[in-house]
């Protein structure tokens, strides 16, 4: 018989989330286009500090040049002077040397004054230009980077699923449009890959219907049969349940492989419904491994589809039951009950749901073996367990958690595990309301 290949796997989701809405105040983020807008400005600024600096030196050396007096008075006989910048030579009982003198220091005083004004006036003009250099470089750089915003909206509607989006570059052939046409080229490219896999997706659903419509049929045959033993009766309904879930099940999983890992047709689900239909099924058997479900659940509803959600609940219900403490031999002996006698206690398994910050909450949280918090990435993928010795059980084939963290974001929301002290782990799925 051969074996049945593998489905493509989905390309890694980005870091950032596409729906994320922008920050109240862009212009405080530290962008390439406010550090240009810095670098040129900065570089304006000392430019013309270092000129003005320059300028004023210039002058306070030709000033000191001429520091000598152009003339000097020999004889002042009959001679009044008055002056308002230089009140010391008003004074009409002054000798000669003292006049002379009083005339220096005056002047002194106008060159410095014209020193400070220099300096004062060059500093204003120094503080509009900069001004204008900050706007003119801020209005540049947004010019020089307008092709790399062009790039990131393209790839945040590419994020968005849709291939079909070019950036289609125009203008000099610089280092920008090769960026924008090696882009483009990868989302051929990507785009290609993605068609090929919803023509094998289209054809693997035939496949995968047709063997569980035979045995849908088949069931439903031998349930007519009036002559059929209870038993089998019961049997035959059992098995029915088991493959119109299975029908379900592959019909969601194609759904998704289709619409490229997002869900088209959403509808609400309250996730405290189906956590609780997934703990109805694991029932038994957590009974049988003596394992307590317990936990709250409270209303929280969510856009997406019921099916996929229901495994997702189902999948780390599962796993929690599973992988406890019956598991590993580490059984508690519980206190005697009041019919007397005590049981054999396998751990137990909390389940809840709730709306926090207007997102919806799975947490399945669980006891059982101690979990390094170095193994907590490869749970997720696909056919990786905790420990060597458990590959072949018949647990599971390895794709429980992988299947939880693909339908988690195709419904936009995350998966997140945390190793539990004392054993154990802690599941929490947030999903968009």
């Amino acid at each position: 018989m051969a074996a049945t290949p593998a489905p493509p796997q989905a390309p890694p989701k980005p870091t950032w989330d596409p729906r994320r809405p922008d920050p109240p105040f862009p212009w405080l983020r530290p962008t390439i286009r406010i550090r240009l807008t810095l670098l040129y400005g900065g570089m304006f600024l000392i430019a013309g500090i270092l000129l003005l600096s320059i300028i004023y030196l210039l002058a306070a050396q030709a000033l000191r040049t001429g520091n000598q007096p152009l003339f000097k008075i020999l004889d002042f006989s009959n001679l009044k002077v008055a002056s308002n910048d230089c009140p010391g030579v008003n004074n009409g009982n002054l000798s000669l040397s003292e006049f002379n003198a009083a005339i220096s220091a005056c002047t002194d005083h106008q060159r410095q004054v014209a020193l400070d004004s220099l300096l004062s006036r060059s500093l204003l003009a120094l503080l509009g230009l900069a001004v204008i250099a900050f706007a003119f470089g801020y209005a540049m750089a947004g010019r020089v980077l307008a092709p790399l915003g062009r790039i990131t909206r393209t790839a945040r509607a590419v994020a968005g699923s849709d291939l079909s989006r070019r950036i289609e570059l125009d203008g000099p052939d610089d280092e920008l449009k090769e960026l924008a046409d090696t882009f483009d080229d990868m989302l051929e490219r990507l785009q290609r890959a993605f068609t090929a896999q919803q023509r094998f997706v289209g054809n693997a659903s035939h496949e995968l219907r047709t063997p569980l419509a035979i045995n849908r049929t088949l069931l439903e045959v031998h349930l007519s049969d009036p002559n059929a033993p209870m038993e089998l009766r019961q049997l035959g309904k059992t098995l029915l349940a088991t493959n119109e879930r299975s029908e379900q099940l592959v019909e969601g999983l194609l759904l998704l492989a289709r619409s490229d890992n997002q869900i088209v047709e959403r509808k609400p689900v309250d996730l405290a419904e189906v956590a609780s239909q997934a703990i109805d099924q694991v029932h038994g058997e957590a009974e049988a491994k003596g394992v307590e479900i317990r936990g709250e659940r409270r209303p929280a509803v969510v856009q997406g589809n019921g099916v996929l959600l229901e495994r997702i609940a189902l999948n780390l219900v599962q796993n929690a039951v599973r992988y406890n403490l019956a598991d590993e031999g580490v059984q508690r002996e519980a206190p005697p009950n009041k019919g007397g006698g005590g049981r054999r206690e396998g751990g137990w398994v909390e389940v809840t749901t709730d709306t926090e910050r207007g997102q919806a909450v799975l947490v399945v949280t669980n006891t059982g073996p101690v979990v390094p918090a170095y193994e907590i990435d490869n749970i997720f993928e696909p056919f990786r367990r905790l420990r060597t010795e458990r590959t072949g059980s018949d647990k599971g084939v390895g794709l429980g958690l992988s299947i939880v963290r693909s339908v988690a974001r195709a419904h936009g929301g995350h998966i997140s595990a945390q190793p539990r002290e004392g054993g154990g782990l802690v599941m929490r799925v947030t999903l968009p309301i």
